[in-house]
């Protein structure tokens, strides 16, 4: 790797980084890249992964005072993105790489369309809820399962799965936006850290890429969390549909280019 592929990787690092702890996505900047840089689709994607892998985890730390308390409930989700991962992967390494990223655009854009309709949504199952004598709307077996489901799509290709994520829990837990986002950035650290330890073993990897992606995405992740917990919840929700939406169009035009 030349020193000036090296700064692209890092500079491409640090936005992803950023955009992953402010709401997903950021594979979305580094895999084309990697690949405009000469490494194969496969090679791109699981050097990602683990290159990825400390810029999640330090979005995650910057989030973690908006979990204090609800670490135990953090730990159930992460078992369903834990177990999904390790799903995720395997079918990364045995099916055809068209198989699933023919749908990747429409599961992306239903998470865009799930996070614009939430607020509505939201108030709905609240009145639901109180028409029924809830006092609290707590995780059920539909949440784990689509944790578990975008787990194996975060282990397969991971761009957008902070999205989803976020989509989905918006619907279904009564928690505020920021710490939805704090869960979020722990449960895709989760699945970027499973897919990049079974990838290291078993996938063609890019250690050079590993290298300067780690210190870009770790910056980046201490930076986006300092800008994500910042932001008003409309703000928030806004980034995220708009970031959606960028990569539902990237998605489709590489689709119609390969």
């Amino acid at each position: 790797m030349t020193w000036w592929h090296a700064v692209i990787v890092v500079v491409a690092g640090i936005w992803a980084g950023t955009i992953n702890a402010v709401v997903g996505s950021g594979t979305l900047v580094t895999f084309p890249v990697l690949v405009a840089l000469g490494y194969s689709p496969v090679t791109a994607t699981t050097s990602n992964a683990i290159g990825l892998a400390p810029g999640t985890l330090s979005g995650a730390w910057g989030y973690r005072h908006e979990l204090n308390g609800y670490w135990p409930q953090v730990a159930k989700f992460a078992v369903a993105s834990f177990l999904g991962a390790i799903g995720g992967t395997i079918l990364l390494l045995s099916l055809p790489k068209d198989a699933f990223e023919a749908v990747v655009p429409v599961l992306v854009g239903l998470a865009v369309v799930l996070v614009i309709v939430q607020p509505r949504v939201s108030k709905w199952v609240a009145k639901r809820r109180e028409e029924n004598g809830e006092t609290e709307h707590k995780a059920g077996p539909l949440l784990m399962f689509f944790i578990f489901l975008i787990g194996i799509y975060g282990g397969y290709f991971t761009a957008a799965q902070g999205v989803m994520l976020m989509a989905v829990m918006g619907m279904l837990l009564s928690e505020p936006l920021q710490k939805l986002n704090g869960v979020k950035n722990v449960l895709a650290a989760v699945v970027n850290v499973v897919a990049g330890v079974i990838y290291a073993f078993v996938a063609p990897i890019s250690w050079p890429v590993v290298l300067w992606l780690a210190v870009g995405s770790t910056a980046g992740g201490f930076l986006g969390a300092k800008i994500g917990r910042k932001l008003p919840p409309a703000v928030l929700r806004g980034v995220i549909v708009v970031i959606g939406i960028a990569a539902v169009v990237q998605l489709v035009v590489k689709q119609f280019s390969d």
